[in-house]
């Protein structure tokens, strides 16, 4: 998992999943050196990744006061419970559901959690972090927020888009791939992992970037997109025409079968 330092205070601890058919996901983390340290999500659970080895390179993992959960799916959560045990004294911010949806694996311990509903806000120490719902998230619970003093958004899945290899989608910014390629790669991602956007009324929709727009951040952090530095307003752009894009169909059975026949032995062998 390669470590980018994007900002003398924000760490982003990157790492990607290939999908067939769609390309290289990234999978980012983040750390945020403010005066009580937060670690935004914690990454895949697969057995070969080691998120708190990664994180001491940032950080000891002990000095962690705060663990932002943007939303509790599996790509976020698979170091949480390791990072409570190596951070006593960190509590975990949340939702009220967000806890409920946990309780079905495992149950997070209720005296360390911290709950945040979009619009309220959370003092690190150095600087206030601004919760809000993204434009565009796969979960009920998700809750990115706004850093007050790095100008850093930290938006969860929302402005994520596979990329065409490892390397460009573990990458420490986002400019290297072609502007229409971005588009394209955010326009897949919102029809993959926002369905629900075929549906929605395009005013209604276009209303919900007001607090982008508002803010105007210089940087933006998705769990799904190497850093955005620079390019808030076209990435904005972008996802407003997603509005009444038809929701992604993935390969049924036959496609499947078809898929795993090319790696079938031929006969003979």
């Amino acid at each position: 998992m390669p470590v980018h330092k994007i900002r003398p205070d924000v760490s982003v601890l990157s790492d990607s999943l290939e999908v067939p058919g769609i390309g290289h996901l990234p999978v980012n983390a983040f750390v945020l050196l403010a005066s009580q340290p937060v670690v935004v999500d914690t990454g895949l659970g697969l057995p070969d990744r080691n998120f708190l080895e990664t994180l001491g390179s940032v950080l000891d993992p002990a000095d962690v006061r705060w663990i932002w959960l943007t939303h509790p799916d599996r790509d976020h959560t698979g170091g949480i419970f390791d990072l409570l045990d190596a951070a006593p004294e960190a509590r975990l911010v949340t939702t009220f559901l967000g806890v409920g949806i946990m309780s079905c694996e495992r149950p997070l311990p209720l005296d360390r959690v911290f709950l945040l509903n979009p619009g309220q806000s959370l003092d690190v120490g150095d600087r206030t972090l601004t919760g809000f719902r993204p434009p565009l998230f796969d979960n009920p619970a998700t809750v990115g927020f706004f850093d007050d003093r790095s100008g850093v958004c930290f938006s969860s899945d929302c402005f994520g888009g596979p990329m065409p290899s490892a390397e460009l989608a573990e990458a420490d910014d986002v400019g290297s791939l072609d502007v229409e390629d971005l588009r394209a790669a955010q326009l897949l991602w919102a029809t993959v992992d926002s369905p629900w956007v075929q549906n929605v009324e395009v005013q209604k929709f276009l209303g919900t970037f007001k607090m982008l727009h508002d803010r105007e951040p210089e940087v933006v952090l998705s769990t799904h997109l190497p850093p955005a530095l620079g390019i808030t307003g076209s990435m904005i752009d972008n996802l407003g025409s997603a509005a009444g894009a038809p929701a992604f169909m993935g390969p049924d059975q036959a496609a499947m079968e078809a898929m795993l026949a090319q790696f079938e032995p031929s006969a003979g062998r």
